[in-house]
């Protein structure tokens, strides 16, 4: 499990879109209707009085335009560039702000790159005819026309990288469904090795008490006994292959797994390895179901795999075995030292990237239990897994 990240800061527009258009709406259009420019480039409030009701109408219908920028950015745009246009000479062509808002949304929200662009070229006309209406400089005017430009393409690229950003969390999902069926299809797999292992004794003890049946029925009783419990097993292994498909057969491997037995061998490989590893068991039954003692072994095995990949030899690990009410506890804990961490790095917490916790968090799962990976406070990283150990044992 990846460790807690921190939240990203959303503000008014993207916690209350609505909210935040309609309060946009009304801003502008009372700073459209009482703000104007004055001498010396100055701000100046213009007494409502001063607005004839016709340019009244039309600003507050522009800016009301604005309410809907997100849904239908180029309508809002056509809009702000015909009452902008309206107001053309005659005094009261102060809707450029409406028109920088209604560009950025386009830019923004828009995915007609066509319509977006005619809609910044009739933007620069209209500056360009502004302008050369009420005669300003051709600096001011070229100055107007790449402010237009500019707020497009702001709300372009942001869009572009939204749209980048939400193709990489489609693609990280499907690349974590296509992990996920992976290790549930290699779970199958070790599942089915066991039952078919399950089945080669029943067969064996059922051939046996056919040669035996006529000379020695209590012999005969005891291993159709021991056949029906084998198929007792086999069944309950079976119920966890519901739904997990094995795409091709593998005839390899159809023997015993391993299980917590062969532990202290996987200790001293992994010693080998480089890692300082100490192994630790406290009242864990000897005999377990088959899939619980397979599954605990593979976890182990993962997580020290993990161990030496990411926080690399030299760390110290410790694996420690104990039980609970109904089941068995597994805690696999490194102190991340190792000589391949990454410097300025926690080697550990690069691991929680990798796929052995998807894995481990499966073989968790399919037996009811639960699987809880993160790095240490102190440096490290922890593995702790509770398998339920319900069943009959193997």
């Amino acid at each position: 499990m990846p460790a807690d990240q921190p939240r990203r800061f959303r503000g008014p527009f993207a916690r209350w879109p609505r909210a935040a258009d309609a309060a946009l709406a009304v801003a502008v259009f009372l700073a459209t209707v009482f703000l104007v420019d004055g001498p010396g480039d100055a701000i100046v409030v213009r007494p409502v009085g001063d607005v004839p009701i016709p340019a009244l109408l039309v600003f507050a219908v522009a800016s009301a335009a604005l309410y809907r920028r997100r849904h239908a950015p180029l309508a809002v745009l056509g809009v702000a560039l015909v009452a902008w246009a309206l107001t053309l000479d005659s005094g009261y062509a102060d809707l450029g702000g409406v028109a920088i808002i209604a560009l950025y949304s386009a830019g923004r929200y828009a995915a007609d790159d066509r319509w977006e662009r005619l809609g910044v070229a009739a933007a620069v006309v209209v500056v360009i005819l502004d302008g050369l209406l009420d005669p300003v400089p051709w600096g001011e005017i070229l100055f107007g026309a790449v402010v237009m430009f500019v707020a497009w393409y702001v709300g372009r690229r942001l869009r572009l990288r939204r749209e980048r950003a939400d193709e990489l969390l489609r693609e990280q999902a499907a690349e974590a469904r296509r992990i996920v069926v992976e290790e549930r299809t290699r779970i199958a797999r070790e599942l089915h090795d066991v039952v078919a292992h399950r089945v080669s004794l029943m067969t064996v003890q059922a051939g046996a008490a056919k040669a035996v049946a006529a000379e020695d029925p209590e012999g005969a009783l005891r291993a159709m006994g021991a056949v029906e419990e084998a198929g007792r097993q086999a069944l309950d292994e079976l119920r966890h292959l519901l739904g997990v498909l094995r795409p091709e057969a593998d005839h390899d491997g159809l023997g015993p797994q391993p299980g917590l037995a062969d532990l202290p061998r996987l200790v001293e490989q992994t010693r080998g390895a480089g890692l300082d590893v100490s192994l630790a068991t406290d009242g864990v039954p000897a005999r377990l179901p088959a899939r619980v003692d397979l599954f605990a072994y593979r976890i182990v095995q993962e997580a020290l795999t993990n161990v030496l990949k990411h926080a690399g030899p030299g760390a110290r690990t410790e694996v420690r075995l104990g039980t609970e009410p109904g089941g068995i506890v597994i805690e696999v804990l490194d102190d991340g030292r190792g000589a391949a961490v990454l410097p300025g790095s926690d080697g550990a917490a690069v691991g929680a990237r990798g796929h052995g916790i998807v894995g481990m968090r499966e073989r968790a799962l399919l037996l009811g239990g639960t699987l809880d990976a993160r790095p240490r406070p102190g440096g490290g990283f922890r593995v702790a897994a509770h398998l339920p150990t319900g069943g009959e044992p193997a």
